[in-house]
């Protein structure tokens, strides 16, 4: 049985992945090791990612949206302070604008390390950054209902998140660039729909026995249940570089599993089928995508099934659906001057 810590609905933790940036020449630098004992934040803490060049900001266990931008504003802060000790900045982006994603140096740890030795080439293009926000379920039986529902709206949120049309100095074409490199990766995507917690246990346990996975956490989908924090994690939104944003993510990410708590259940699950045609076109077209209806089978503009989200939800955290932060990284010519604006939004 894998632990479960399921009870405290609706409080929320909050992850963000930041780059570490040369104060200068705002390239990547490899520095989390010597950064992260330097942050002194009153609360939440931050921990080293896949490459040394980038760090997670991660908040403790809040009470609602608001308490969570309150913690993330004092870890961007600190961390931004720390940063400024060894003449380097922070940014945060769906990727870096002209870095070589296999150029940047592993971090230290075993569990790294042997994720590169499985995944190869793939794992070092994963280049990229999102944003997490996990939120509390009453049960297990709870996290995999809210997960259906949340389910469909899903690439909506990817489609106004977007923030990675840079990719190692080229316009991609891509809003979020992000979304594709990360389904290089092996478990990725939407996860099957799973009619009972223990068929949820089975397919992991099948992982894990088998040497693929060494837990849970080794599944890469867009959306997963975390038992041992008793949460869903929601893992669909690039990161985004205001903090407003992200305060808006969370606060929307927030409002649809609570409204789901108290939802019927769906009749049926989302076609994959149908997700991963929503996923690509929110990721190449951004707030412009057509996508096809979750519900209707017709086909839909990013605005309008924003406009119906809203409207389910009860509650608007004022995002602009006709635009997202990837078109700001567009208007430079230069990705140099694109990685320079994300620095000086990033610690506004």
């Amino acid at each position: 049985m894998i632990e479960q810590r399921f009870g405290q609905a609706l409080t929320l933790g909050v992850e963000e992945e930041l780059m570490i940036l040369d104060g200068d020449t705002r390239t990547q630098r490899p520095l989390s090791d010597e950064l992260i004992p330097l942050v002194a934040a009153d609360r939440g803490e931050v921990k080293t990612e896949l490459f040394r060049s980038v760090i997670e900001l991660n908040t403790d266990v809040c009470d609602s949206p608001a308490d969570a931008a309150v913690v993330l504003r004092g870890l961007r802060r600190a961390t931004s302070g720390a940063a400024a000790q060894l003449g380097c900045v922070i940014a945060g982006s769906g990727s870096h604008p002209f870095d070589i994603a296999a150029e940047q140096p592993i971090a230290d740890n075993p569990h790294y390390a042997k994720f590169v030795d499985y995944a190869g080439p793939t794992a070092r293009r994963q280049g990229v950054s999102g944003l997490h926000v996990h939120i509390g379920m009453p049960d297990a039986d709870a996290c995999l209902r809210v997960l259906e529902l949340v389910l469909p709206w899903l690439p909506v949120v990817l489609a106004l998140s977007a923030n990675s049309p840079w990719f190692q100095g080229e316009r991609t074409g891509l809003m979020s660039t992000r979304a594709e490199i990360l389904g290089l990766l092996p478990r990725r995507g939407a996860p099957p729909a799973f009619e009972t917690w223990g068929e949820w246990e089975e397919l992991v346990e099948t992982f894990v026995r088998s040497g693929v996975a060494t837990s849970y956490t080794a599944l890469h989908w867009d959306i997963r249940p975390h038992p041992s924090l008793g949460t869903l994690e929601i893992r669909a939104p690039d990161q985004p570089t205001a903090l407003q944003r992200t305060d808006a993510f969370v606060e929307l990410l927030h409002a649809i599993c609570r409204w789901a708590l108290e939802a019927a259940p769906p009749r049926a699950p989302l076609s994959r089928a149908v997700y991963e045609q929503n996923r690509w076109a929110a990721s190449r077209y951004g707030p412009r995508a057509r996508l096809i209806h979750p519900y209707t089978a017709s086909g839909a503009d990013v605005p309008d099934l924003y406009g119906e989200l809203v409207e389910l939800i009860g509650h608007d955290p004022g995002l602009d659906p006709a635009s997202c932060e990837a078109d700001r990284q567009l208007e430079f010519d230069r990705p140099a001057d694109a990685a320079a604006d994300l620095v000086e939004r990033s610690v506004a």
